[in-house]
């Protein structure tokens, strides 16, 4: 198998490709990529969801880079694209996919929203872990996942680098083989060719965003 096989094997694999239906919020899990606020918007365009939540605060990749929290950047950029101001709730204080569940459900405890099936919008190599994030931590809600609808080719550029790209990719996938057994997610099947693709990826030293343990 080719390097380059191998990545797209494993993109190809972190994409869930749902079929998207009308929901009760578009829940946008943040990061450095604003592009994602483009495509919650995109969504929300389209009427399948009557406002949008914003969830993050620092994480691995914008700690020390983003002025202020991810959440508080991305509904800007949301309000930028179209969305009224009062259709988006700023969830700003969480790190990873857990803490966005764990301070979103707090966001709308506190605002009394209840909410029974949602699309969640992130970054497209990301759409499995945080399917599998959400679907172990808030078992209750019904989950759809999308992202910016980019080949691998076409989504990385100079500030996120094809480089970068799979470095994480690679970490992401060993988190959803080894997280399930530590409690952070549901179980997923991995085809053996997946399972090759990303052996391939960590020999040619696609390393840099493994867990520190193995």
């Amino acid at each position: 198998m080719t390097t380059i096989d191998a990545i797209r094997l494993v993109w190809d694999y972190h994409h869930l490709r749902h079929t998207l239906t009308d929901s009760d919020a578009i829940w946008v899990l943040c990061s450095h990529d604003l592009r994602v606020a483009n495509r919650a918007v995109e969504l929300w365009k389209e009427r399948l969801a009557p406002f949008v939540i914003m969830s993050g605060g620092f994480g691995n990749f914008t700690e020390g880079v983003f002025e202020r929290p991810e959440a508080e950047l991305f509904a800007e950029r949301a309000v930028q694209l179209g969305l009224p101001e009062s259709k988006v709730l700023v969830e700003p204080r969480s790190t990873n996919c857990g803490e966005n569940v764990v301070f979103t459900r707090a966001l709308l405890a506190e605002k009394q929203v209840t909410l029974s099936k949602v699309i969640a919008v992130q970054k497209p190599y990301m759409e499995r872990r945080t399917y599998a994030t959400i679907r172990k931590q808030w078992p209750e809600l019904d989950v759809q996942v999308s992202s910016p609808q980019m080949s691998f080719e076409d989504y990385c550029n100079e500030s996120i680098t094809p480089e970068m790209v799979v470095h994480i990719m690679v970490g992401d996938l060993q988190r959803i083989i080894d997280y399930p057994e530590r409690g952070f997610m549901i179980e997923q099947e991995i085809p053996e060719e997946v399972e090759d693709a990303l052996q391939d990826l960590i020999d040619a030293g696609y390393t840099k965003h493994l867990l520190a343990s193995s």
